[in-house]
């Protein structure tokens, strides 16, 4: 299993709407999105946390290797 990449805020919002998801709104530094039932809460901070990236991936029920595709596309 690859480990977690550092990304921004910016940069997973971007791979979340090449899989699918679409940006609902925004409320200062946080984007939410949603794709159907599934939905999630991204803070555009420089830097996301190891935790915080994990709990948003399983919001999204993406795995890391999904990401990873994502992120290379």
């Amino acid at each position: 299993m690859p480990k977690l990449p550092v990304l921004s805020g910016k940069e997973l919002v971007r791979a979340l709407q090449r899989a699918g998801f679409e940006v609902v709104r925004q409320k200062g530094s946080h984007v939410s999105l949603r794709k159907g039932d599934r939905r999630t809460v991204v803070p555009l901070h420089d830097e996301l946390a190891k935790g915080t990236l994990r709990d948003i991936l399983n919001q999204c029920g993406l795995t890391r290797e999904e990401l990873q595709q994502l992120l290379q596309d």
